[in-house]
């Protein structure tokens, strides 16, 4: 997989970012203030229906991923969980992150999965569920360069790489203000690429010099290239992930709170988390309040 390094990539990450205007446009979701209201979906209507679609990047190991062709991982096992009482297939729709809510309020699926993390403009725009999984953000670095990169400090004048929507895409700038504050100089430049891989691809390749993302992907990250990489902590505060869905979808979202602490009573979800990432999580038992 490529990195997007060429004009093309530039170019294509605006046509990303008109296409994800456009179609939020199209959905009623403004890309400020609260989407506009549509009629609530309910647990009858999915019972009726016979499935539940869940919106999901399947490139985000060990979330969601492809292994032979199927998609599976974390997310996967906890959500045919989450909906067993239901009775109904779960199905799981790989789709762009960058227009990912969007997609949901076009009733493409009816829940995001893949680790959406908690953030003030999104709170805003999506119902979310309690926390499911710790989503703080840290960086990925080169092995050889752990001495030379002990914290954020240690990037000032190197390259980052985040991916295009994510969290630590909207981290940059507040890292970058960091940066200058304390030594004098931020990155030099941050590039943006459509999936995590890539990232990860072009800091194996010595095109970027850290990647940003949640500590228990990177997790992952380590056990699959032992000695290659390495984790540089404290980067932005602690934080996690919620199930979401629309603003309006009510009777979901309190079925979803339900389901997530009846797996946390009875051990079912922290099992999982160690099958996953080989350890447990502790879990805020409500979701951040940015207000």
């Amino acid at each position: 997989m490529s990195p997007r390094l060429s004009s093309v990539g530039a170019a294509r990450r605006r046509f990303l970012g008109l296409s994800t205007l456009l179609f939020a446009a199209t959905a009623l979701l403004p890309l400020t203030g609260a989407p506009v209201r549509a009629e609530p979906l309910t647990l009858d209507a999915i019972k009726a229906a016979g499935v539940v679609k869940v919106g999901v990047e399947a490139a985000y190991r060990p979330f969601t991923f492809r292994d032979k062709g199927e998609i599976v991982g974390y997310d996967v096992d906890l959500a045919k969980q989450l909906f067993a009482p239901l009775g109904v297939k779960v199905e799981f729709i790989d789709t762009a992150w960058a227009g990912v809510i969007p997609a949901l309020y076009a009733g493409n699926f009816d829940v995001i999965m893949t680790s959406l993390t908690y953030s003030k403009e999104r709170v805003a725009k999506v119902g979310y569920s309690i926390p499911y999984t710790e989503a703080t953000q840290e960086m990925l670095i080169r092995s050889s360069d752990v001495d030379t990169i002990k914290s954020i400090d240690g990037m000032s004048g190197k390259v980052l790489a985040v991916k295009l929507g994510s969290a630590g895409d909207t981290m940059k700038a507040a890292l970058d203000a960091k940066l200058k504050a304390s030594a004098g100089k931020g990155f030099s430049e941050v590039k943006a690429y459509d999936d995590h891989p890539a990232a990860y691809l072009a800091l194996a390749q010595g095109s970027v010099d850290g990647v940003i993302n949640s500590l228990a992907t990177l997790t992952q990250v380590l056990k699959d290239a032992p000695g290659r990489y390495a984790i540089v902590r404290d980067i932005g505060p602690r934080n996690w992930a919620g199930i979401g869905a629309r603003k309006e979808d009510t009777a979901l979202i309190g079925f979803l709170n339900e389901r997530i602490e009846a797996l946390k009573a009875n051990g079912e979800i922290y099992k999982l988390q160690e099958k996953w990432f080989g350890t447990q999580m502790k879990l805020a038992d409500k979701v951040p309040d940015f207000s």
